[in-house]
């Protein structure tokens, strides 16, 4: 991992970057992070992108187990996202990491 966790969830918070959750609608209503924009994988694939998402900012991509991220970055590259960093931990495992659960 050449990544620092703490150091993207303050990125992320203080908008100096992005995290797209690329899990799927109902992964998302299940539990989410705070600090993260809904973003699906499925969505992607069919060149689709919520608006105002910032291809600019630095973009962490995180989902359930580190797989749909590998999938989502050449999505996003190719959409004119900069620079995407796929995170090789799933979501629970960030949640156990420290990074903070959505209220919903």
């Amino acid at each position: 991992m050449d990544y620092d966790l703490d150091v993207i969830e303050s990125e992320v918070k203080s908008g100096k970057a992005q995290l797209f959750d690329v899990r799927e609608v109902d992964e998302w209503q299940e539990g989410h992070l705070a600090a993260a924009a809904l973003v699906p994988l499925s969505d992607l694939q069919m060149n689709e992108l919520p608006e105002k998402l910032n291809p600019d900012l630095p973009t962490y991509l995180h989902c359930k187990s580190g797989r749909r991220v590998f999938a989502a970055q050449p999505c996003l590259e190719e959409m004119g996202f900069k620079k995407v960093i796929p995170l090789h931990e799933g979501f629970e495992e960030l949640l156990s990491l420290g990074f903070t659960p959505a209220d919903d």
